[in-house]
């Protein structure tokens, strides 16, 4: 979220990222940044038996994923290795721990909106995880940034590619715009109740 107003330069109060598409954010003081986004935004997706995506919009549970990455997986220039995992929790659920390495299974048919392509299959026990969870067939897919992209719709924005964002690399938000609102507001809600999707 920025702040600034008038001649002021706008400063960034907080970063958010969202490594598993619909799932819980995790609150950064920094974040590498990449030609898609932040690094590590949207880079997972869980998805139907077919491929296609689920959102908090068709499963509200996903609001209850908590999600973890290393501290380091945040400096400049860090690369994972086999002790680098994605942490998955849930109420209920077991611990769920993600290698952060690319796996070598390949998951064909993957949709997501208008787009559809091959992603990375993060394997059986992640996708029993969802399923569990979801209680339907599920699986956790990562994006393949080496041979996927997504363009962003060029009458919004020209020459950007994304992940498993819905439509934009950043999403921004004004302290001023979240005070304006919070005013008109009974009660007021905090800047983590605007989840990028």
């Amino acid at each position: 979220m920025a702040e600034g107003a008038g001649g002021e330069a706008a400063r960034v109060k907080s970063i958010f990222i969202y490594p598993v598409k619909s799932c819980r954010g995790i609150s950064v003081s920094q974040a590498p940044l990449t030609a898609t986004g932040f690094r590590w935004d949207r880079l997972w997706l869980t998805v139907n038996s077919k491929g296609r995506m689920y959102t908090q919009r068709v499963e509200p549970k996903l609001a209850l994923v908590e999600v973890e990455l290393p501290d380091e997986a945040f400096s400049p220039g860090w690369e994972p290795n086999k002790r680098s995992f994605l942490v998955i929790k849930a109420p209920g659920m077991t611990v769920l721990k993600i290698p952060m390495v690319e796996p070598s299974a390949v998951a064909n048919d993957v949709s997501l909106w208008e787009w559809s392509g091959s992603a990375f299959d993060e394997g059986e026990e992640a996708a029993n995880w969802f399923s569990d969870f979801l209680g339907k067939p599920s699986r956790l897919v990562r994006f393949n940034e080496a041979s996927e992209c997504r363009h962003v719709k060029s009458n919004y924005a020209r020459s950007y590619t994304v992940k498993f964002n819905d439509m934009y690399p950043f999403l921004l938000l004004s302290q001023g715009s979240l005070d304006a609102l919070n005013n008109r507001l009974p009660e007021p809600v905090p800047v983590n109740r605007f989840r990028p999707k």
